[in-house]
């Protein structure tokens, strides 16, 4: 399969950092402008804000203040199927607004920008996955929930990283083989921990491959009582320096259940928001991203997140642009193992 290196270059991922990598700062009138005006656009459209983690604080606090939701991918989704409201606001990227939009085809599901998107997801495209596992008809297909619509119509589980290695080791206990995508250091780690017998595609999400196991060991010198917070896309070198290793909600529940004060988180800073909040005497640092005499194309945040503001909110919810479809019979068929994933009881 192509290394995620050409992938970058054959989609331009530099210019979407460039353009990422200063975000706009408003002024506090003007944050405050654009939310009460974000405010009214919603109860004029019976919208409600559902946000990922990693997006803006700013994004993240008004969902809260409205009666939104702040989440992970699957929760947003689940949250969205619940609301009464006729409109979902999805502030994340895209494949959040098409599983939002999968759980609630009857509603509007709308995003700030059309064009946040995904390194796991570019680096899947779902013709080219397609043909791999018709080379390998033996083994089941499970994909991360990070895939597009399209890729996950052609799976037969679909899995968040809580949930991954509950079902993998399922599977594994059934005798199946497995095929896995696309995410190659969560399939490294989940093979590791599972032993189970997978394939794996070769993808990266381009924020957590680039944290650095000895920028880690560094700073444990440093703050010696620290807990090492990895998410299991990093690379196993990472995962390998880790005290906590889970998915966002898994990490921000150690946050808090540790008692020490001090962590070193190896995921999307974009986190911090919601760890500061619910941790308010606890001190978090960014796990390093660049070698020594190296540069970093995420520096820990997510270019495609940064994307999202309130800005283009309000210009989304004013304009109807930005709205997610997904043709129904894709629908139908990626509900099947989305849907297994649903029913699936939580470990």
């Amino acid at each position: 399969m192509s290394k995620m290196t050409s992938v970058y270059d054959q989609l331009l991922v530099r210019e979407h950092l460039a353009h990422a990598s200063q975000p706009e700062v408003l002024s506090e009138a003007e944050t405050a402008r654009l939310q009460q005006s974000l405010i009214e656009q919603m109860q004029a459209r019976q919208a409600v804000l559902i946000a990922h983690y990693y997006t803006p604080p700013e994004i993240q606090a008004l969902a809260e203040a409205t009666g939104g939701f702040v989440g992970d991918s699957l929760e947003m989704a689940r949250f969205g199927a619940r609301h009464e409201a006729k409109t979902l606001l999805v502030a994340g990227v895209r494949f959040m607004g098409e599983t939002a939009k999968m759980l609630s085809p009857e509603k509007t599901v709308l995003m700030p920008t059309l064009e946040a998107t995904c390194s796991l997801d570019l680096g899947c495209p779902a013709d080219e996955f397609s043909r791999f596992c018709d080379q390998h008809p033996e083994r089941k297909v499970v994909v991360y929930a990070n895939t597009s619509a399209a890729v996950k119509a052609r799976a037969d589980w679909v899995v968040t990283s809580s949930i991954a290695k509950a079902v993998i080791e399922h599977l594994a206990a059934q005798g199946e083989s497995i095929l896995w995508a696309p995410d190659q250091h969560l399939g490294h780690y989940l093979q590791r921990v599972t032993g189970a017998d997978m394939l794996l595609w070769d993808g990266a999400c381009i924020v957590h491959e680039e944290f650095k196991a000895q920028g880690i060991r560094d700073l444990k010198k440093v703050y010696p009582d620290a807990v090492v917070l990895v998410h299991p896309e990093s690379p196993a070198a990472v995962v390998d320096e880790a005290d906590v290793i889970g998915s966002t909600s898994q990490l921000l529940a150690a946050a808090g259940e540790r008692p020490q004060t001090t962590f070193i988180v190896a995921t999307d800073r974009g986190i911090f928001y919601k760890m500061q909040q619910q941790n308010p005497d606890k001190r978090f640092i960014e796990a390093p991203t660049a070698g020594d005499g190296a540069t970093c194309r995420s520096c820990a945040h997510c270019p495609w997140m940064a994307m999202n503001s309130l800005k283009q909110l309000l210009k989304g919810l004013e304009s109807g642009q930005g709205e997610i479809h997904v043709p129904p019979r894709l629908i139908e068929r990626a509900m099947i193992p989305l849907q297994r994933m649903l029913d699936f009881p939580v470990p």
